[in-house]
């Protein structure tokens, strides 16, 4: 299907790798233009910036810890002298500490808040100038935002403060005609799971919990990105949309 996003230009948070990465190509595959951030990992996201223009859009890779300020705004001033406009954003960037919720420092707390919720807020904030009427803001999520999971204290708290935000600037942009909706995506394994204590548990607890039989891969995450993006969606906002092939369903 044709979704009619070609030479459209889109901002993905963290897409070196993962389910960002997914994402970003998926965009790619139909045209947009893409600029990401990345933290660490150089190499990967050169990869993934060869991987972009390969398929024939502009693409833009900078180095920008999305929780601190003057880094993100640097990032977006460099997405406005490259693309001028923007018709999405996708915050996907994400980080945490996996321990017991008894075991979490005053660090531990603003590492993952601030890359998590603010670094979403900020984000908007430096994208809204930008974003014209009919424009997308996607905010990936997941299931620990409502339900506890172990080891999962501060990243589902930072989530749940994501899906809260969504909701008000879905409200605060509507009237300027930008979408604001939250993907809520069930456990994927990638480089961020295999940091998990209980990785092997929570896949075998996922995969026998999951009504449609199988493990979410980054792609089915990309995919979702691609309808919320999209004119399909064009009445969509403030939504949680849930890609966990029926996890959440279950109880």
């Amino acid at each position: 299907m044709d979704l009619d996003l070609g030479g459209r230009h889109a901002v993905v948070t963290g897409a070196s790798r993962g389910i960002g990465r997914a994402i970003a190509l998926a965009l790619a595959d139909q045209g947009v233009h893409v600029a990401f951030n990345y933290l660490r990992n150089r190499r990967a996201a050169e990869e993934t910036l060869r991987a972009l223009e390969a398929r024939g859009v502009t693409a833009l890779a900078q180095r920008a810890n999305i929780a601190d300020p003057e880094a993100v705004r640097a990032f977006f001033a460099a997405v406005r002298e490259r693309f001028g406009t923007l018709e999405l954003l996708v915050h996907n960037a994400a980080s945490g500490v996996e321990r017991t919720a008894l075991d979490f420092t005053l660090h531990h707390f603003h590492w993952t808040l601030d890359i998590n919720a603010w670094g979403f807020l900020s984000a908007v904030q430096e994208a809204a100038p930008m974003l014209a009427p009919g424009s997308s803001v996607v905010a990936i999520s997941s299931l620990g935002a409502v339900r506890s999971l172990p080891y999962y204290t501060l990243v589902g708290a930072s989530k749940a403060a994501i899906e809260s935000m969504a909701r008000h600037l879905a409200t605060e942009l509507g009237p300027r005609g930008i979408r604001v909706n939250v993907l809520s995506a069930g456990a994927v394994d990638t480089d961020a799971l295999k940091h998990f204590p209980n990785r092997e548990e929570l896949m075998a607890t996922t995969l026998a919990r999951t009504p449609l039989g199988r493990m979410l891969e980054p792609e089915d995450v990309a995919q979702a990105v691609l309808f919320l993006a999209s004119d399909l969606s064009r009445m969509v906002t403030g939504a949680t949309l849930f890609v966990d092939g029926g996890y959440h369903a279950v109880g």
